[in-house]
């Protein structure tokens, strides 16, 4: 399965999906001003990824091998939270085939509410979410 990269820009985020290394990331800011335009394009590449791993087509993701998505958005408005919610419910069909999920939601130690907002969506989109304090940058 070819991967999927979107370049980051002020306003959107990195998207690195990566089948082959196991690499799915969404980092940085998220607030396009044409959120479909950005989103519609990785939400059909997952429902193809993710029916390829249902039909078979791809099959180094098993019980043992879960499909690992990071994401690390210091930001996001509401128009992305809806798109973030689509791309984890789409996820979640891979539940059937018993291929587990590991999402990582990275925030900032001091960002509770960036924090809230991944478990409001995963709580939402009845998924386990792990939450992972970023590490501090030494000045």
């Amino acid at each position: 399965m070819q991967k999927l990269y979107i370049e980051p820009t002020y306003l959107t985020p990195e998207i690195n999906f990566s089948p082959d290394e196991n690499k799915f990331i969404i980092r940085g800011v998220s607030s396009p001003e044409d959120v479909r335009a950005l989103y519609y394009p990785v939400i059909e590449w997952i429902k193809i990824f993710i029916d390829d791993i249902i039909e078979g087509a791809v099959s180094v993701f098993h019980k043992d091998s879960p499909v690992r998505m990071h994401i690390d958005l210091s930001y996001f408005n509401s128009s992305s939270a809806k798109f973030l919610f689509d791309i984890f419910s789409e996820l979640k069909r891979l539940k059937a085939s018993e291929v587990p999920v590991v999402v990582e939601w990275l925030y900032e130690d001091e960002d509770l509410d960036m924090r809230e907002a991944g478990s409001d969506i995963a709580e939402l989109v009845e998924m386990e979410f792990t939450f992972v304090i970023k590490p501090k940058m030494h000045q």
